[in-house]
């Protein structure tokens, strides 16, 4: 029988500790852009913050003070109008491609989305311009909410394929087995079992098309005053950084900032919350 009490030689513990340390290293260098990008978010932008830049509108040039309250609820509104459109697509895609589909329209289903995940943000304004502005003869929420729902779709479609792929069949085979028909199984098995990765894969399509500028600069157009109709041009957070940084007026530099660290916490808290949630039915399942 082999010696199993055989000590370790020195190569193979130096080995497993070079291993573990470009482990640690590349965590850091992927962990180091975030943390800096945020820590300069914090030091340009906190100064700005205070209660009148969460609850007032935007002044005009030469006032002090002023907000971005209507940029923030128009991107909260803009956002949900996306997701109302592109998470149930993407979601219903990922599940005909991993259950239901077979043959060339599968790949043709597949091959667009991989297509669609690449195609410049603009390019996608541009379309919604094309398919939303012009029939309607004006800027809306409702184009800006189709816009990134268009963006959203192909991330989820294809995040939601490759998690429920990763579903064992035996649990397929045996809920079909006890007479259950396949679009239940699916939808109450399969689905559910994936639901924590589709989840997550949703919360990152969220926070990609957050803050994009460009295809808002085509179907929002933004708003300088409170707007709650979907079908009217609004205010919009990444428009409004865009607006003032580009701007000559120092003041609204700093407003910029302020902004973009605002838009940063409300993707942070979105996905935080989501991640709470679902973790906390997870606990309860498995209790």
């Amino acid at each position: 029988m082999p010696n199993l009490n055989r000590p370790v030689s020195s190569f193979r513990k130096l080995s497993n500790l070079a291993f573990i340390g470009s482990a640690i290293l590349a965590s850091v260098v992927v962990l180091a852009p975030l943390v800096a990008i945020f820590g300069y978010l914090v030091m340009k932008g906190v100064g700005s913050l205070n209660l009148a830049f969460l609850m007032h509108l935007p002044k005009p040039v030469g006032e002090d003070g002023g907000g971005m309250a209507n940029a923030i609820v128009g991107s909260l509104m803009i956002l949900g109008l996306g997701s109302v459109l592109g998470v149930p697509l993407g979601i219903g895609a990922g599940i005909y491609m991993a259950e239901f589909g077979h043959g060339r329209l599968v790949t043709l289903v597949r091959f667009t989305a991989d297509v669609l995940n690449g195609v410049p943000s603009i390019v996608v304004g541009i379309s919604a311009y094309a398919l939303v502005v012009l029939p309607q003869h004006h800027f809306s929420a409702f184009s800006g909410g189709v816009a990134l729902g268009i963006m959203m779709i192909p991330t989820i479609a294809r995040t939601t394929e490759e998690m429920l792929l990763m579903v064992p069949n035996t649990i397929r085979e045996a809920a079909l087995g006890l007479g259950i028909p396949q679009w239940r199984t699916t939808l109450q098995v399969t689905l559910r079992t994936a639901s924590k990765g589709v989840i997550t894969g949703a919360m990152l399509a969220f926070a990609r098309v957050a803050g994009e500028t460009a295809p808002l600069l085509f179907t929002a157009f933004g708003n300088q005053f409170w707007n709650l109709n979907p079908n009217q041009p609004t205010a919009a957070l990444p428009l409004q950084i865009f607006s003032y940084a580009i701007s000559p007026f120092d003041e609204w530099h700093r407003q910029a900032w302020a902004g973009a660290l605002i838009l940063i916490l409300l993707i942070v808290i979105a996905v935080s919350a989501v991640r709470v949630v679902t973790s906390r039915g997870t606990m309860a399942n498995n209790a």
